[in-house]
């Protein structure tokens, strides 16, 4: 199911645009303790309110998108600490194609591409691709691969505003690594210990289920897939866990046009009536692969949240964000990782490879865990993907974003 959200804004949109339904509705849009920039905001709608709208301020327009989960979202460019903002809800009409910076996503066989509609582009001008899903798994890239590390459900590749990929698929010297991937290692179920992270050994497999729904708009795309943690120590085949993941791209680029946004929210349940049990381990969880031109001890670059730039003393460290760069076409570029306060144990324990371009938030380093029947192990998960060298106090304030966002309003008259 592909939904393409109808609130993109045109020049002719100004002109006939009309107060919400004739409702006299408002929104006020409060800073809080922080600046915002270019800050992804969301509020629920009032009820009957769903696609068409968006948001007049001062005679300019901003686009308005509802989504999957009914939640409003909209993009604020600039506000000052302690400052707010008020916003009349205004109709627009349906069904306008998305552009002027919108988010377009695209199936393609067992992939799903997402790309950014530069704002202003020439008619017949190509879309920018920043991100790609591999739903189903798909041909291995090499002869000497075994058929058993084939997989899908991961992202790659991810690209920098400017182009450059900032993530690695099955690299040379870990096979089992895929961009953007989400694996156990260190298990026990019913008596067994099956590894779905190590695919070699063939202990265990995280495989792609289905592809619930696509979305596009002028605001974020995003998709919804289904994903199931399978246990092959079992005398057959076992699925153990469920997963769903919902990405979130957002049409929020950095005011200099240098970096750009998504989120990651997994949400995994047990499928049968045991629990999952994760032992103390150095990493398991979400993973990151970066360029594999960052392999060797001196060609990736790590910042973390504490300002710490050796990868050995970072490692184990607990951070509330980490990057993950190097260079590449004779200029610094990277990805961080964001990690929401919400996740258990935040901030989390990191891994961070001694010599490869591999990143990992790793709760099991702080001790065992599992996951309960009954119960939803929940991570969310902001990436920043940006062209020049990581600036920490910038990347401060994007988790301060994502952590603490601006406090919405709704006012009817």
């Amino acid at each position: 199911m592909h939904r393409v959200f109808s609130s993109a804004i045109y020049l002719l949109a100004l002109l006939a645009t009309t107060s919400a339904a004739d409702r006299n509705i408002s929104i006020t849009v409060q800073a809080g303790d922080f600046a915002r920039r270019q800050s992804v905001v969301t509020f629920a709608l009032p009820e009957g309110m769903k696609t068409g709208h968006a948001l007049r301020r001062g005679g300019k327009l901003a686009p308005l998108q509802v989504g999957r989960d009914g939640r409003a979202a909209f993009i604020v460019e600039q506000l000052e600490r302690g400052a707010e903002a008020t916003y009349e809800v205004v109709t627009v009409p349906a069904q306008l194609p998305i552009q002027n910076g919108g988010v377009v996503s695209r199936r393609e066989k067992s992939k799903v591409t997402f790309s950014l509609a530069a704002a202003g582009k020439a008619p017949g001008s190509p879309d920018r691709l920043l991100l790609e899903y591999q739903a189903e798994p798909g041909a291995l890239p090499r002869d000497d691969i075994k058929a058993v590390f084939q997989r899908g459900a991961y992202l790659h590749p991810v690209r920098t505003p400017s182009g450059r990929i900032v993530t690695d698929d099955y690299p040379p010297n870990h096979v089992h690594h895929h961009g953007i991937w989400w694996s156990w290692t260190k298990t026990e179920f019913a008596g067994r210990e099956p590894d779905f992270w190590n695919m070699g050994e063939a202990k265990g497999r995280v495989e792609f289920v289905s592809l619930d729904e696509t979305w596009s708009g002028p605001v974020h795309g995003g998709f919804q897939s289904q994903h199931r943690f399978v246990d092959l120590t079992a005398p057959k085949p076992e699925t153990v866990l469920t997963e769903t993941w919902v990405v979130t791209v957002y049409a929020a680029p950095s005011p200099s046009g240098s970096s750009w946004l998504f989120d990651l929210v997994s949400e995994q349940q047990c499928a049968t009536a045991r629990e999952l049990k994760l032992p103390t381990y150095r990493y398991g969880g979400l993973g990151v692969r970066g360029n594999r031109a960052w392999n060797g001890k001196d060609k990736a670059f790590f910042l973390t949240s504490e300002g710490e730039t050796d990868r050995d003393k970072g490692n184990t460290s607990r951070g509330r964000w980490c990057d993950l760069g190097g260079d590449l076409d004779g200029g610094r570029v990277g990805i961080a990782i964001l990690c929401h306060p919400s996740n258990f144990r935040a901030p989390q324990p990191m891994r961070l490879h001694p010599d490869e371009p591999f990143f990992n938030f790793a709760p099991q380093q702080a001790g065992k865990m599992e996951i309960r029947p009954g119960q939803k192990y929940i991570s969310r998960y902001r990436f920043v993907v940006h062209d020049g060298p990581p600036e920490r106090a910038e990347l401060d304030r994007l988790w301060n974003d994502y952590a603490h966002p601006p406090v919405v309003r709704v006012e009817e008259k």
